[in-house]
């Protein structure tokens, strides 16, 4: 990582800490990068689980992230002219995320993120039920997923370990699981790792559910911002926003995003896809294996860019579709439609009842790993 020269900075605790709340902070220099690592008091959930923030800053970004469902609650990273703003959408307070629950603003999900076709999957044999809490179908885990548990908070020379039992018969799934998450910050990118592991056959399937605006958390809609995805084909769905089984063709749709293209260019066509989720609520097949580009956006205002990498198969692109402006943001003003977009790097929905998809079953002994990097930048 290139050393980026510049002098840490002291960090100062954000608003939604209090300021009596207990802090303690290290400053290290990873790959020769300046990084300073804060852990601050958050209060406590309703039932009285106690709460912390963990501050990471390097000299270009500074993330905030929770043990509540380990949440990204902030990205502040600068445009052209060096002016830093908040680029994921979030709260003030625990409240905040709690009553926008079903938004998933930040979250880590699982056991499985994505939907389950009628909460129902077998596996070897036997057949698992998962509550439904998304019609007909189970989403992101069931109604208690990881987003809303409290994890294990752990500091780390780069930046905070995550972890999180979450027992046989969670949710209905399978097998005693293991998994932690690991946010790691140097310069301008923040990498997510996930590993995991089981005493039982399950399924699995983690990620990261953040909403970026790269204008700005409370700046309108990302409409005008241009993205790229490595993808020539997508998994279309049917009404229930499962998908039905084909890996189409992106060529001559409005899923075509292997150019740089305005994420609202086509977002009103006559497509019955689009019609069905009241825009992009899709996966997209990531070409190539390993660790590769995934997507890349930009926005013209602001000059800020992402670029998302990862090691899963596919990248669930989501356009806020069903934000409807009654939630308030960190910014004081409401998340209406298309406030913000997500890149969820996983595995394939609905994997579990399609074999021809990428399996997400997990075995003993067989540890999941996964990887997925968020580089921000700045185009002049």
């Amino acid at each position: 990582m290139k050393n980026l020269g510049l002098a840490l900075m002291v960090l100062l605790a954000a608003p939604a800490i209090s300021a009596s709340a207990q802090k303690s902070s290290s400053a290290k220099t990873v790959d020769g990068v300046p990084l300073e690592v804060q852990k601050s008091g958050w209060g406590t959930t309703g039932d009285g689980v106690p709460l912390e923030v963990f501050s990471l800053r390097s000299s270009m970004l500074t993330i905030r992230i929770t043990n509540y469902g380990a949440h990204i609650l902030s990205i502040e990273a600068p445009d052209r002219s060096g002016e830093k703003a908040d680029i994921v959408l979030g709260f003030k307070d625990w409240a905040g995320y709690e009553a926008a629950k079903s938004t998933y603003i930040g979250a880590v999900v699982g056991r499985y993120g994505n939907r389950i076709a009628k909460g129902t999957f077998t596996l070897e044999g036997k057949t698992f039920h998962v509550p439904l809490n998304n019609g007909a179908n189970a989403l992101h885990g069931g109604p208690v997923g990881f987003d809303q548990k409290v994890w294990t908070a752990k500091v780390r020379p780069d930046g905070v370990e995550l972890t999180l039992v979450s027992p046989d018969g969670d949710m209905g799934f399978p097998g005693k699981l293991i998994v932690h998450v690991r946010y790691i910050l140097a310069g301008n990118t923040l990498r997510i790792e996930y590993t995991a592991t089981t005493d039982k056959p399950t399924v699995l399937n983690v990620t990261n559910h953040s909403y970026f605006n790269l204008a700005g958390e409370s700046s309108g809609t990302v409409l005008d911002q241009i993205l790229t995805l490595n993808s020539v084909r997508y998994t279309p769905v049917d009404d229930g926003l499962i998908p039905t089984g084909e890996l189409a063709t992106v060529s001559g749709t409005p899923f075509d995003f292997t150019h740089a293209t305005p994420i609202g260019a086509r977002i009103h066509d006559d497509n019955a896809q689009l019609k069905i989720a009241g825009g992009y609520d899709h996966n997209f097949v990531l070409e190539g294996k390993g660790m590769r580009m995934a997507a890349h956006v930009v926005d013209p205002q602001s000059g800020r860019t992402l670029t998302v990498s990862t090691t899963e198969p596919g990248v669930q692109f989501y356009s806020g579709n069903f934000l409807d402006g009654t939630l308030t943001g960190v910014g004081g003003k409401p998340y209406a439609r298309n406030a913000g977009f997500c890149l969820e790097t996983q595995h394939y929905p609905d994997s579990p009842n399609r074999p021809s998809f990428p399996s997400t079953e997990l075995l003993p002994g067989h540890p999941m790993h996964s990887v997925t990097t968020f580089t921000f930048g700045v185009q002049k």
